[in-house]
Parts: C-alpha cells; structure tokens; sequence
C-alpha cells in the first residue's frame, strides 16, 4: 500500500492506493486519531477522481461503519472541501487530512445525519460512547 507522501514524509494515520483496475480510484485508510471516539479504528473509505479534477473535488465516503453526526449512513461525508470550499489548488492528502481532523473534531451544528446530531448536542457523553462501540465493533476487526 502507498503511503501519501508530504515535504517530512509519510502523513501518519493515512495510506491511499490506486485501484489497479481504475487509476481514478484509491482505496484509502484513515486510523482514528489519538484522543477521539475514533482511536483505534482502522476506517476504508474510497475516493474517486471524477473526469472533471481538479476543478470538481474528489468523491469521498467511508465504506466502514461509523457513528459521527458529519457521516451519513451510506459514508457520505460532510465537509465543505468536499462541496462549495473545493479549490483546484487543494491535493487529495489535504482532502484525507481534513477528513481525519472531522474524526477529531465532529461538528454537530453542520450535520449529515440529523440523529446523531441531536444526541451529540443532547447527550455528548453518551454519543461519545455510541461512536467508541461502533469503532470497536466495525473498525478493529475484533
């Protein structure tokens, strides 16, 4: 598997290959940061390099199963890099980046799915907790 490489060397936490049979599509993993619900994940997701990139973003989703108020259920993901922030400029590891720091820092008033929204906001802790279970039943393998 390729590591994304930046100016100091590999990102930590996040390794994207190209599909062999389509150069447009990259397998991507993301570990869950330290210090999240997410720690000790191992997360799939697939990007997509449409006939328009770099003008349009990359489409992004996660195929592992995770409780985050930013995520729907089909992977979709909410983040203005990927919608109406997209610049031309912006490299798919910057995209893999942002994606990772989401982990760290879901944003409940901005959400994809509306349920886990409101338990973030009603009962922060318990969803914490919900998003520490989902990690450790879909993205450890255990």
């Amino acid at each position: 598997m390729l590591e994304l490489q930046c100016s100091n060397g590999s990102t930590p936490g996040i390794s994207a290959s190209p599909s062999e049979d389509n150069m447009r599509y990259f397998n991507v993993m993301i570990l869950g940061p330290a210090q999240s619900p997410y720690e000790g994940g191992v997360f799939k997701l697939e990007l997509f390099l449409s006939e328009e990139y770099p003008m349009a973003a990359p489409k992004v989703r996660f195929l592992t199963k995770i409780y985050h108020p930013n995520i729907d259920k089909l992977g979709r993901i909410c983040l203005d890099i990927l919608k109406d922030k997209w610049s031309p400029a912006l490299q798919i590891r910057t995209v893999l980046l942002s994606i990772q720091a989401l982990l760290s820092a879901p944003n409940p008033d901005d959400p994809l799915s509306e349920n886990i929204a409101k338990h973030w906001k009603t009962n922060e802790t318990e969803a914490v907790e919900t998003a520490k279970e989902w990690t450790r039943l879909y993205a450890t393998g255990a």
